[in-house]
């Protein structure tokens, strides 16, 4: 049983590095030529402490005032980079690839710095056979401890020890032995929760799930690869439904999988930290609805995980100087505590052999989500592919095999949104993106091809020619005009498939406008312009739907109508160039309808249309 307190060599620092989201610095401890692996947590009699993985030895540290953190003692280990930390009760079990099996240390007299601490190598039928171990962790509902990686003889299977006779003391319970090919069997790092392990087998690129009820007999129900094939971490969401994994090389992935029947994993999404630079993500922990993940050189994020199948990233802090791939930087980040208090630890500082323990505040927000379909406009078919951008911001994503696509960002507020294919018509969009709330986009894109639209401007019911009508066709994004010669025919050449509405009129004649009109081919139509009817008597003559009591007019005029059957009609107003100004509901055979109080003076049509379908046009005109 040993006692040890060693030097405080820290040094505090308000550095602070750029581009952080949601996250507040609060401190910083820099160790002088020590290296820190992972770090954990520990919360007693209303004090918090980091557990960090010295080079050295467990090193501990008070951060209940985070701006003001006292490092309390630091226990020698094995001089080796690598340490990981899981706490049970009143104890810490740190293990390292510099051997020496699991160190136990007994928490229960903190904040002093006098604490019991021994090694545990073994017992039973693996007596004093435990030395090098990669990674561990705890089955807190259960009360054991498995241990992953390291001991050749072990060739870095799962090895099992019983924590609840005594904490202190473990007790071997046995050793999932897989028979997986190779190295395949190797296990990196795991979860396990209530006698079901998730565990990560790096070197054979999946994760598998079993059944560790039976410790002499643990039963496989599943496997599943992962994006990289190199399956460093694993982590259960809150619900048990929801496994998330983290793969340890460059340009890797967090993932998260539906794992509610394990006979039947799905993968549901994948998020990078800084998508294009390369960057490794490292380990991943689940707090309520948020994944809280070290990423190396770009610091750790916090990412919205409400919907796993759309994960949106909604914060992080970057406490490293360089960038790109490669693992230097964060190693470990710990979000539990009660105050809120993060903490992180960096390897070690950029160009030096200093480690870092870093202390944050962050504010957790909800993702402000954006999904949808991408469709060809011509077929309906899903566009693959296709590029979905929310402009002056970084919020990108594709569209998959079925059109489908789920992006988001932190970010509330009025949007446009761009949608882009080579071959198609970009298309631009307004959305409004709220916190937490799901807004949906789908969106036809038309071919990037050049079409002839021609035809005839008649006047109905005779279908005599319109002489020297006026043609228009009102896109989104185009506008096309031209003039019909004097047997009506006209021709518009170069236009882009896309919705128009097609406008058409003629003096003394009247107008027509034909909404929505989804032009994918070259077309040729005939464009139907009823006449127009100007004030008589005031009442409307047989076989006449509309009439007007007084045109041209002041301030407002009265508009008659009789419907010519029993469907449903509407009365829409234009102006000159086909915009739609007002359309009105009606509900009664007959009647008259109140127009113009707020029109400023011009030329205006009024429509009765049934079923979209234009029944008889007036032109009116307001005067100063």
């Amino acid at each position: 049983m040993n006692k040890l307190i060693l030097p405080l060599l820290v040094l505090f620092s308000t550095a602070v590095y750029a581009q952080n989201l949601n996250t507040t610095f609060r401190a910083k401890i820099t160790y002088p030529d020590q290296t820190l692996a992972n770090v954990w947590g520990y919360v007693a009699d209303g004090h918090e402490y980091a557990l960090l993985g010295g080079e050295l030895g467990l090193i501990i540290v008070d951060i209940t005032n985070p701006d003001s953190p006292q490092q309390i003692v630091q226990i020698p280990g094995p001089n080796n980079l690598w340490k990981e930390i899981k706490t049970f009760k009143h104890f810490a079990y740190i293990v390292s690839e510099g051997g020496q099996g699991i160190q136990v240390v007994d928490l229960g007299n903190l904040p002093s710095a006098m604490l019991n601490y021994h090694y545990y190598k073994g017992d039973g039928a693996i007596l004093n056979q435990l030395d090098r171990i990669h990674a561990l962790h705890i089955d807190t509902t259960k009360g054991v401890l498995y241990a992953y990686g390291g001991d050749a003889w072990s060739g870095g299977r799962a090895r099992i020890f019983d924590l609840n006779p005594d904490p202190y003391n473990p007790k071997f319970a046995g050793i999932w032995n897989t028979s997986f090919p190779g190295n395949h069997n190797y296990i990196h790092d795991g979860y396990v929760d209530n006698d079901t392990l998730y565990s990560a087998h790096l070197y054979g690129g999946f994760f598998s799930i079993v059944d560790m009820t039976d410790k002499s007999s643990p039963v496989l129900l599943s496997t599943q690869p992962t994006p990289n094939l190199f399956t460093h971490n694993t982590w259960l969401s809150t619900d048990r439904k929801v496994l998330f994994t983290t793969d340890e090389k460059n340009n890797t992935f967090l993932t998260a999988y539906d794992i509610s029947d394990p006979s039947d994993i799905r993968q549901l999404d994948k998020i990078q930290s800084n998508p294009g630079s390369g960057s490794v993500v490292h380990n991943t922990h689940i707090l309520g609805n948020y994944a809280v993940t070290s990423w190396y050189k770009d610091g750790f994020t916090i990412v919205d995980v409400t919907r796993p199948a759309n994960m949106v990233q909604v914060g992080n802090h970057d406490t490293y100087a360089g960038s790109g791939g490669n693992t230097d930087g964060c190693w470990g980040v710990y979000p539990y505590f009660p105050s809120g208090t993060i903490v992180a630890t960096n390897i070690a500082a950029l160009g030096t052999n200093d480690g870092e323990l870093w202390i944050l505040t962050p504010q957790y927000v909800r993702a402000c989500y954006l999904e949808g379909m991408v469709t060809n406009a011509v077929n309906g078919n899903p566009i693959n592919g296709a590029t979905v951008k929310i402009l002056s911001t970084s919020t990108q994503e594709n569209t998959g095999a079925t059109g489908l696509y789920k992006t988001g960002q932190a970010q509330a507020g009025e949007f446009t949104v761009q949608v882009s294919k080579a071959g198609f018509q970009s298309v631009e969009a307004p959305v409004h993106l709220e916190s937490g709330i799901v807004t949906e986009l789908n969106v036809e894109l038309f071919p990037d091809t050049d079409l002839f639209i021609s035809g005839q401007v008649v006047q109905a019911p005779q279908m005599l020619p319109v002489s020297i009508a006026s043609v228009y066709l009102f896109g989104v994004e185009h506008v096309y005009s031209t003039t019909a010669d004097k047997s009506g025919f006209f021709s518009i050449p170069g236009v882009k498939p896309g919705i128009y509405d097609v406008v058409a009129s003629a003096e003394n004649v009247g107008e027509v406008i034909r909404r929505r009109q989804k032009i994918v081919s070259d077309s040729t139509m005939v464009i139907e312009i009823y006449k127009g009817y100007r004030r008589g008597n005031g009442k409307i003559k047989q076989g006449d739907c509309l009439a007007v009591r007084e045109n041209p007019f002041h301030e407002q005029t009265g508009v008659l109508y009789q419907l010519p059957g029993s469907e449903p009609c509407s009365i829409l107003v234009t102006n000159t160039l086909g915009q739609v100004i007002e359309k009105i509901g009606l509900h009664d055979q007959s009647g008259e309808q109140s127009l113009g109080a707020s029109w400023a003076p011009g030329v205006y049509f009024v429509c009765l249309e049934q079923d979209g379908k234009p029944i008889q046009s007036v032109k009116l005109l307001k005067t100063n």
